[in-house]
């Protein structure tokens, strides 16, 4: 993912970078001290994420994301915290404030990532296949899964377990936590302490889901959320 810092404090690109470097797959692009420095780049060359600072001298960052036609996704990076809904009315990906820790921000990178479409393999036909993955925390380690392999995820208190097609992943995570950088339309929660890939429903039997050999049961207080994908 081809990145874009536009930011005129130093030590906000340097603590982005350090960030981004411990993440596989995040390519820097430029450093940019101002927005007038990021419009005359971005008329040349294309990237996927921009992570975007607010205050900033003659153009404020929002003045400078309105005058893109189509703007790659955008993470805010600002000690404002009164900006956030204009924030959202621009479809800005996540609002992250400054001092954030690298959680926070591996949280708005995953919610880049699993929106996230690339081009892939055009000599086959040209095709465009969604390539959405996720990064999930483990000791201290990071692991890359694609959503496409999750079945379910499961809470067990304080840790999350994630069960792909291939493997088990537990990670100290709340599940609320993961459920935010999921895309809503391909996973549903069906009780306090599991959420489904809807895609991989094989049968539901009164209180019970069918995902291949697993059975994951469905609580009272969530089976509007099932009702909804059954209509």
């Amino acid at each position: 993912m081809r990145y874009l810092i536009i930011d005129d404090e130093h030590i906000a690109h340097k603590i982005i970078m350090e960030y981004c470097e411990m993440l596989p797959h995040m390519e820097l692009q430029k450093n940019c001290y101002s927005a007038l420095e990021a419009l005359e780049y971005m008329n040349t060359h294309q990237v996927d994420l921009i992570f975007l600072d607010l205050n900033m001298p003659k153009l404020k960052g929002f003045e400078f994301l309105k005058t893109l036609p189509f703007p790659p996704k955008v993470i805010v990076t600002t000690a404002y915290s009164e900006f956030a809904l204009e924030g959202y009315e621009l479809n800005v990906s996540d609002y992250l404030l400054k001092p954030f820790s690298f959680e926070r921000f591996l949280k708005a990178v995953n919610k880049v990532i699993g929106s996230n479409t690339i081009i892939n393999n055009p000599i086959s036909g040209g095709n465009d296949t969604s390539i959405k993955r996720i990064f999930l925390r483990q000791n201290k380690s990071y692991i890359q899964i694609e959503l496409d392999a999750i079945l379910f995820i499961e809470a067990a208190g304080n840790y999350t377990k994630i069960v792909t097609k291939n493997e088990s992943i537990t990670i100290r995570e709340k599940i609320s936590d993961i459920l935010e950088s999921l895309p809503s339309n391909d996973f549903i929660q069906v009780h306090k302490s599991f959420a489904i890939a809807t895609k991989y429903i094989k049968r539901i039997d009164g209180n019970r889901i069918h995902i291949e050999d697993h059975t994951i049961p469905i609580g009272k207080l969530y089976k509007a959320n099932l009702n909804k994908i059954l209509k």
